[in-house]
């Protein structure tokens, strides 16, 4: 049901004429859908408040309330069209007193942890890309008819924005970059393994799957008041470059029941990292930084080690804000084990001496949208590495947009990645036999069986050669005894 609401609003946007872009869809998409869950929040709310015999303040003021300048509504629940503003009206109403209103939450009247501050985030310097009022109007009465009343219906919006976003990726445009398939986030936490009261943080957000996952990867074994305040309001980080990922980052977590995203959007590389303190680290860091990125020189003088690649600067936040102890999964380019520019053997060389790389998960091509080849670095700060455990992922099928991973393809890994043994997929390498000029960390598979070996064109004539003069002799043994 929810996929044909969103085809009919993709379909107005499409013939509004000016949001030509899909993801010009997908960001329209999602500050109208966050206005309307927020509705049914408060809805809810008020509901409650009423029931105990209470006064509920909502956070909008009444003017500004989904119900009362969407889709309004009259006593009998159909939509009152004689209230409804329209046309250029509304192309006003949303331009000059809507998006300004919500944006104002974040001039700094409310802490940066509370609902208010993420909506003024979610529409600072947000632009209505839908020029016309009448096309509006429609995308407004679609989206109305969404439904946030299970869990299961919030997971199917989320299900179609990922859908959007892969999409997008599997034809070469730019939006798949926010699209980490979901198998691999959820065997991701589940490795890392959250504890309640933990710090978790993702400095390069996109659509915040690993805080939703790690969310959701907890959210089930909550026992008590303590550790569902824990959960809210004090595990969760993030920090996002991108305004659209951002806003899809907060969308997402709060479809998934998190009331109050403690997320900023801000670009991570430009804080130094040499201003890091132990107040500003984390106990588990997830992510999927940019791949192939470059950053001025202002920016990259903000790190030890000095380079344009993006993914390299990254690291170096990594293992400056993760706390004594600390557990980390990060996926990257394959690249980064075998560069040999001096900042990145810088880096690896200060990730094996500092920290435990326990793991390294070795994707299958074609498990991004570009793809491009990249490995999992599960690691632990505080003792340096003394034996790598690689694992080759193998789902016996070429991957695409038909058949991308599933849960399925990562059983045997998650079965033997407490063991760690040898197999046709899997090996030990120990720190020692690593060069130590370089540190390359090259995903080289010792235990492939071997292959049936080829032999040359000349090697096949030279055989042939012997068997003729075989036979040939053969033969005259014959004739004498004839």
């Amino acid at each position: 049901m929810f996929e044909n609401i969103f085809n009919s609003m993709r379909k107005k946007m499409y013939d509004d004429g000016d949001a030509d872009n899909p993801l010009q869809y997908v960001e329209t998409i999602s500050w109208i859908i966050f206005l309307k869950y927020l509705d049914n929040q408060e809805g809810e709310k008020e509901d409650e408040f009423l029931l105990q015999g209470k006064k509920y303040n909502p956070l909008l003021e009444e003017k500004f309330r989904w119900k009362n300048w969407a889709v309004p509504r009259n006593e009998q629940g159909e939509i009152d069209h004689n209230r409804c503003i329209t046309g250029d009206d509304l192309t006003i109403f949303i331009n000059e007193e809507l998006f300004p209103y919500l944006s104002s939450f974040a001039n700094g009247d409310f802490p940066i942890q509370s609902l208010q501050y993420q909506i003024g985030k979610f529409f600072e310097k947000r632009r209505n890309l839908v020029n016309s009022g009448y096309n509006m109007r429609g995308i407004l009465e679609d989206a109305d008819a969404l439904a946030f009343n299970s869990q299961d219906e919030k997971d199917e919006i989320t299900f179609l924005f990922e859908s959007n976003l892969k999409d997008m990726g599997n034809a070469g445009r730019s939006g798949g970059k926010f699209y980490t398939p979901r198998p691999l986030i959820q065997t991701m936490v589940q490795i890392i393994n959250p504890k309640f009261g933990e710090k978790i943080y993702d400095p390069a957000l996109g659509s915040a799957g690993f805080l939703c996952e790690s969310y959701s990867y907890l959210i089930d074994k909550v026992s008590n008041t303590n550790e569902m305040e824990l959960l809210q309001n004090h595990m969760l980080f993030g920090k996002e470059k991108s305004r659209l990922s951002y806003s899809l980052g907060v969308l997402n977590m709060v479809l998934h029941g998190i009331e109050s995203p403690n997320v900023i959007r801000t670009n991570t590389l430009e804080e130094n990292i040499r201003d890091i303190q132990e107040k500003d680290r984390f106990d588990i860091i997830l992510a999927n930084p940019p791949f192939g990125g470059s950053e001025n020189v202002q920016v990259r003088q903000n790190f030890k080690y000095q380079t344009g690649e993006t993914a390299t600067l990254f690291f170096q936040h990594f293992l400056k804000s993760l706390k004594q102890n600390g557990r980390a999964a990060i996926i990257i380019k394959n690249t980064f084990m075998t560069n040999n520019d001096q900042a990145t053997v810088a880096v690896r060389k200060e990730l094996l001496e500092s920290c435990n790389l326990e793991i390294v998960l070795d994707l299958p091509p074609k498990s991004f949208q570009a793809g491009v080849r990249t490995v999992v670095l599960f690691f632990k700060k505080g003792a340096p590495t003394k034996s790598i455990w690689y694992y080759q992922l193998d789902p016996g099928r070429s991957l695409g947009k038909t058949n991308p991973l599933n849960s399925k393809d990562f059983e045997e890994f998650l079965s033997l990645k407490d063991t760690k043994p040898e197999t046709e997929r899997s090996w030990n390498l120990s720190i020692d036999t690593v060069n130590t000029e370089n540190f390359s960390l090259e995903v080289s598979n010792p235990n492939l069986p071997e292959a049936p070996s080829i032999r040359s064109p000349k090697e096949i004539l030279e055989e042939i050669k012997s068997l003729d003069k075989e036979n040939q002799s053969i033969f005259e043994e014959i004739e004498k005894i004839l």
